[in-house]
């Protein structure tokens, strides 16, 4: 069960997780030592999977920011899901979901005409309703 130091020091992490263990400590009243052995207990009973990185997108060359909701055109999901794979460079994140649609890919593309090729490509799998995002 996590108590309220484990949830400070999640929500620290998540916002940086290149912290030092001796800020973490300070900013969640612990020393660094206590921090860092909470933390070691964290990813040891899997509250902390991994750490990552957040790309900036934009700065990046991806200005198009889209959604795709993917109606596939079969029950058997392997050649869309292998289509997926192939196109890592473009895709954020592939949801699947229920209710309107099979699955919901946020995607990110450098220009429109990157972004017709690859709804063409993708036409050939699944059918699919497009929303850009404009703001966030």
């Amino acid at each position: 069960m996590l108590d309220h130091t484990d949830m400070r020091i999640l929500e620290e992490l998540s916002k940086n997780s290149r912290i030092t263990m001796k800020e973490l400590g300070e900013k969640v009243h612990l020393t660094g030592q206590a921090a860092a052995t909470r933390v070691a207990k964290l990813e040891d009973n899997g509250v902390i999977e991994g750490y990552t990185i957040k790309m900036n997108q934009e700065k990046l060359g991806c200005l198009i920011h889209a959604m795709i909701n993917i109606y596939t055109k079969s029950p058997h999901h392997d050649s869309y899901l292998s289509f997926i794979k192939a196109q890592k460079s473009f895709i954020l994140n592939n949801y699947k979901i229920s209710g309107d649609g099979c699955y919901l890919l946020e995607c990110k593309f450098p220009s429109y005409e990157v972004l017709n090729q690859f709804l063409e490509d993708l036409n050939q799998q699944a059918n699919y309703k497009l929303t850009i995002i404009i703001s966030k």
